[in-house]
């Protein structure tokens, strides 16, 4: 565990809000996580942030789905999904373009 992220968790007093950092160690995901997790609706952000501004999260909020052992499975099972899509989609690209590339090298040589 990295030490900003240990200390911030060893806190005595959580701050009322959380940023993204903060809000990924607070509920055990990684950062790049919680925008998957907003996109998809199971976080909600404070207020009405812009797409490039920095996103907070109400501690309160996150402490009652932190506790709760559906919404951890279905944000779980949410990322996985995601990342497994995401992955799918580079492999299924990858072999199509090498694949391409083999064909024009055929081509090519027989021609």
């Amino acid at each position: 565990m990295d030490q900003q992220r240990e200390k911030f968790l060893n806190l005595k007093t959580t701050p009322a809000r959380l940023n993204v950092e903060e809000t990924a160690w607070y509920l055990g995901f990684s950062v790049h996580d919680i925008p998957v997790l907003v996109s998809k609706g199971l976080l909600k952000p404070l207020g009405r942030p812009n797409s490039n501004t920095v996103k907070y999260f109400a501690l309160t909020s996150l402490s009652e789905i932190r506790n709760d052992a559906k919404w951890l499975a279905r944000a779980t099972d949410t990322i996985m999904e995601h990342w497994r899509t995401k992955n799918a989609g580079k492999s299924r690209n990858g072999r199509i373009s090498n694949q391409s590339h083999m064909n024009k090298g055929i081509a090519s040589v027989s021609a």
